[in-house]
């Protein structure tokens, strides 16, 4: 099975692709769409729109898509066989994991 998913490095919609990804053990190539521009502009080349994530599998493209929508796509046409829940988280706010990247900081309240 071929996988390329657009994603963006720290989107909860995102994570949550990578997430079931990973849930059923596949192989995919990821493209950084807010790190690189020809990875944006080639997803919304393929999918003909600037929503993100997109995930295209055996040449089907799914644009806009949560981890949930990946995995009903999969199921529904038994690319994968379902499997236990493994706490697999797939809706995360936006940023999650950021404190890894950048800095933490106080916000000052002023009243």
């Amino acid at each position: 099975m071929k996988i390329e998913a657009y994603l963006k490095p720290h989107c909860g919609w995102s994570h949550g692709v990578r997430t079931i990804l990973s849930k059923y053990g596949l192989d995919y190539e990821e493209f950084d769409i807010a790190g690189c521009p020809r990875c944006y502009e080639a997803m919304v080349r393929k999918s003909g729109q600037k929503l993100s994530p997109c995930v295209e599998i055996n040449g089907v493209m799914l644009s806009g898509v949560s981890g949930e929508e990946v995995e009903t796509y999969l199921l529904r046409n038994e690319l994968v066989s379902p499997v236990e829940n493994r706490n697999t988280s797939q809706a995360a706010p936006c940023l999650s994991g950021a404190s890894e990247t950048y800095p933490a900081f106080e916000s000052t309240r002023f009243f």
